[in-house]
């Protein structure tokens, strides 16, 4: 390949994997044609070359080329002329070389791989290094399943982006992405970037569930939260359809894959529930058999409609947060990953350091589920509990301040919801039969039967506000309510 070109330590050309040739080969093939850096910029990035002046000019090519400009020796050389190390090899001249060196652009691809497959050999060599360091520390308040935490997530990153986290990107990336969710909006018809729930008006009020958010579903017990969530996590499973990238990897058209946390409830019982959703069967019939043939027919049928459903259920009780974050790394690996469920909050544990103090526990989980939600880019549902102190008020509307440990949760959400159902809470306060107040009651009551509300609490880039809903206790369903804006118009 081209002349002047830097070299290793003996040592390190013994135990590091590179190959200098390959870098060389890519760069030498933009110089001649700049469309080649389109063919390789979807995955090679400047931090995967080995050698520091061959990082310096892919990342001077990618900004004259992303700018519009042509990155060519001459063009290069007036950027990097003032850089030593790119003096010390040539300069314009070495770039010359690299460009005449470069039988052909065709292989550039084949030589990019190469580039980017030794990079994450390296980045495993590194990883495997410190932890092996790590290792043998012995720290006290370093355990294992903090290293292996650690180590895990590690991998993880090596293996969906073959570097170890970003750093500082340009603005230009972000903004890229922005229209990008804009596009999406717009091709399924305005108003929803993010993962349909199922349901039209929480659709409409939150544009969807967006990628990277944490979104909190809290609410007293009987209010029915799980109902809610296992409805989005069967409306978002059902809707999945996968479309074939140009690159070859897969991404969700519609739906996605979703990943389901049961801390409390085993997963046959959850199962029980969307089995009696979709079939129409009350929940508490199938649970005691009481069911005819009739019933059972469209129960088998409705279960072979649901059995390749991708809908991952792990009900495995007392995890915590760093076990929820690596079996989640896991699934996205092995199944694919657009939807995360955590049922619930409170049910989860931090790291040994923070026993005792649960309201140092409890912030390290949320803060450790909005980082997940990042690192997966994908909507976290975390259910919480509210404080019992709902209960003491007239207005049994939950507020930010009912959540328990209230600061961390509503500091690291994006979006709070609350489910709340007044017919509940009224049908307990029945008053005696025959009276006026009992007359008075079950006028309420009939128009308070079957209705929810889904409370928007806050709303990190969106309105709060309530949303009216429909709740049929029989089957744990809920469904977008009939109001009369909804009603088909009559000829």
């Amino acid at each position: 390949m081209a002349d002047g070109n830097p070299h290793p330590k003996a040592e390190d050309a013994e135990r590091i994997p590179y190959s200098l040739d390959s870098e060389q080969a890519v760069l030498g093939a933009i110089l001649f044609d700049n469309e080649v850096y389109y063919r390789v910029s979807s995955f090679l990035k400047s931090e995967h070359y080995y050698d520091p002046v061959h990082a310096m000019i892919y990342d001077a090519m990618e900004k004259l080329i992303s700018s519009g400009r042509l990155a060519s020796p001459v063009m290069l050389n007036t950027y990097l002329k003032d850089e030593p190390a790119f003096t010390e090899v040539g300069g314009e001249g070495y770039l010359s070389n690299l460009a005449r060196s470069v039988p052909s652009t065709v292989g550039a691809p084949d030589y990019a791989k190469v580039v980017f497959d030794l990079a994450v050999s390296r980045g495993l060599i590194r990883l495997g290094t410190e932890m092996i360091e790590r290792a043998k520390s012995s720290d006290l308040e370093d355990s294992p399943d903090e290293q292996l935490s650690f180590a895990e997530a590690q991998l993880y990153k090596l293996a969906e982006t073959g570097k170890y986290g970003s750093g500082f990107k340009p603005f230009g990336a972000g903004l890229t992405e922005a229209i990008e969710l804009a596009n999406a909006a717009y091709q399924r018809g305005g108003g929803l970037a993010g993962i349909s729930t199922g349901f039209r008006d929480v659709d409409k009020k939150l544009g969807g569930l967006h990628p990277s958010d944490l979104i909190i579903l809290a609410g007293r017990p009987s209010m029915g939260k799980t109902a809610l969530v296992t409805n989005i996590a069967l409306n978002v499973a059902r809707a999945y359809k996968p479309a074939l990238q140009a690159d070859g990897s897969v991404k969700a058209k519609t739906g996605a894959v979703v990943g389901f946390f049961s801390l409390e409830m085993a997963d046959e019982q959850l199962a029980g529930r969307i089995l009696s959703d979709v079939s129409g069967v009350p929940s508490e019939l199938i649970r005691r058999g009481e069911i005819t043939q009739a019933d059972f027919d469209v129960i088998y049928e409705v279960s072979k409609e649901l059995h390749e459903m991708p809908l991952h259920i792990d009900d495995t009780g007392g995890l915590s947060i760093a076990q929820v974050a690596a079996r989640a790394r896991r699934l996205k690996r092995q199944h694919g990953l657009g939807l995360l469920i955590i049922d619930y909050l409170q049910l989860l544990s931090g790291s040994k350091k923070s026993e005792g103090n649960r309201v140092q526990e409890l912030t390290e989980i949320t803060t450790g589920l909005k980082a997940l939600a990042k690192e997966l880019e994908v909507p976290v549902i975390a259910l919480s509990q509210l404080s019992r102190q709902v209960e003491q008020r007239e207005d049994k509307k939950p507020q930010l301040s009912d959540l328990r440990e209230s600061g961390s949760i509503e500091q690291d959400a994006d979006v709070v919801l609350f489910v709340f159902r007044e017919e509940y809470y009224l049908g307990r306060a029945e008053p005696k039969e025959g009276t006026a107040e009992h007359i008075e009651w079950q006028e309420q009551m009939s128009q308070l039967m079957g209705k929810a509300e889904v409370i928007i609490g806050k709303q990190r880039h969106g309105p709060i506000g309530n949303i009216k809903m429909a709740f049929d206790a029989k089957r744990t369903r809920f469904d977008d309510l009939a109001e009369e804006d909804h009603y088909p118009r009559s000829n």
